[in-house]
């Protein structure tokens, strides 16, 4: 009888380092599961709350040197309209600027600048040097109004219909394809 009370407790044992093993293999499986979904996502896909609803209130002083009126709310409906959010600061704004001044040369929708968090000799300076694209701009200095665009980073660039509502989002810089697959096709179809 003393050889089975002696196996028992190395029994427990095994059992227990079996059980010390098996925990951190499950929490690196739930930690490397939850990882890979993370990094599945697209980060230019994140949702915004705002859509389908009415763009937020606002007024906004003009950029000195960029004409006298400024940019608020009742400026966005008649018909689509894009806003986009910048600042001289910001390099991805430097990618999709070229885009934006052919959609300007070409007439494609009206354009409005959101200038966010900056300072305004330097937004005027990059303006003169890289081309202004915007009908009008807007003067976002404590970052308010992106606030309540629900802007994450710049740029971001939000379509507005007619009736001044946000329809689409997009979030970092505009490219060739995103106008093309995203862009056109809702503004043709915001234009119908």
């Amino acid at each position: 009888m003393t050889d089975a009370t002696e196996e028992q407790p190395q029994r427990g044992g095994s059992a227990l380092r079996w059980l010390w093993a098996i925990v951190p293999v499950g929490v690196f499986a739930v930690i490397g599961f939850f990882l890979y979904q993370g990094l599945s996502l697209n980060p230019q896909s994140i949702p915004s709350v705002l859509i389908d609803k009415p763009a937020p209130e606002f007024e906004l002083p003009p950029l000195p040197g960029k004409g006298s009126e400024g940019f608020a709310r009742s400026d966005l409906t008649g018909e689509p309209k894009l806003v986009n959010v910048f600042a001289s600061w910001c390099v991805a704004c430097r990618v999709e600027h070229p885009l934006l001044m052919e959609m300007q040369k070409q007439g494609v929708v009206p354009i409005y600048g959101l200038n966010y968090k900056d300072a305004p000799a330097e937004a005027v300076g990059w303006l003169n040097r890289f081309g202004d694209p915007y009908d009008r701009i807007g003067m976002d200095r404590n970052g308010r109004v992106g606030i309540d665009f629900g802007v994450y980073g710049v740029p971001e660039t939000f379509v507005i219909d007619g009736n001044g509502t946000i329809v689409h989002k997009v979030i970092g810089p505009i490219t060739p394809q995103i106008l093309k697959d995203e862009l056109m096709p809702l503004l043709a179809e915001l234009r119908k």
